[in-house]
């Protein structure tokens, strides 16, 4: 892919016109360019692999989450609705498991528990203050919610990383890059030319346009990912209070 770019650069004595590849002007750099271009290119590497693994996580989350949530509307009983999408290992998914599971966790260990408590026979809200069953299978969940999106956030702070920095760092190899070639040209004898100045000069901007190849991606990617992600948090959220409140409403016929 490098190799079929170039640049034309137009030289003042004799007129001609010469080709030089950015693959040449890559092997001509300084030093402490190309080691500016290899991290540059290491990023862009780690980037790209991070954003088609985050592409296929976000899709199968997202497909896994539609298959749960069509399963748990057409399901009319919750004990049936985890027997059968256990083989589902979406997000919500998980949520509705973590819940459950903290409800039936919740019911044994108090079914053979006597109460002091005479109210508890006769009052429904009681039972649920006494026992924080809703408390409880809230913690659960918000815990497994937090579990969630962090896995689904998993190295998406390199995406940020890298959209922020690149540009500085392919700053500083063009920095670098033009300051040894103005020294380079201070040794020199005679008026600087086109000829002389012009290589130096397009070495120095490989450094920033790598950089900004690295980072472009990365902002975007990132930006993308952080709104998928929002959205099967916002999903998850919405679930998790459909559940508290089917959660009440057996407690309130115990």
């Amino acid at each position: 892919m490098i190799n079929g770019l170039f640049f034309v650069l137009q030289i003042a004595e004799g007129g001609e016109v010469n080709e030089v590849k950015v693959i040449n002007l890559i092997n001509t750099a300084g030093p402490v360019v190309k080691i500016v271009l290899l991290l540059l290119f290491f990023m862009s590497l780690i980037s790209w692999v991070i954003i088609f693994s985050k592409l296929f996580i976000l899709r199968r989350a997202s497909k896994e989450s539609e298959k749960f949530l069509d399963s748990y509307q057409n399901s009319s009983n919750l004990g049936n609705l985890y027997s059968s999408t256990r083989h589902i290992k979406g997000s919500t998914a998980e949520l509705f498991r973590a819940g459950y599971t903290e409800l039936l966790k919740l019911r044994r260990s108090r079914t053979n528990e006597p109460s002091s408590n005479p109210e508890l026979k006769t009052n429904p809200e009681a039972v649920a203050a006494e026992l924080g069953v809703v408390e409880l299978v809230e913690r659960a969940m918000k815990k497994t919610m937090s579990s969630e999106v962090s896995r689904l956030e998993g190295s998406l702070i390199f995406l940020a990383t890298t959209g922020t920095t690149a540009p500085f760092i392919g700053l500083f190899g063009t920095v670098w890059g033009i300051m040894t070639s103005f020294i380079g040209l201070a040794s020199r004898e005679g008026v600087p030319t086109l000829q002389a100045v012009a290589p130096g000069i397009a070495e120095a901007l490989i450094a920033t346009a790598i950089g900004l190849a690295a980072a472009i991606p990365a902002v975007v990617a990132y930006n993308y990912f952080v709104n998928r992600v929002r959205r099967i948090s916002v999903e998850m959220e919405n679930f998790s209070a459909e559940f508290l409140n089917i959660v009440e409403r057996y407690l309130a016929k115990i």
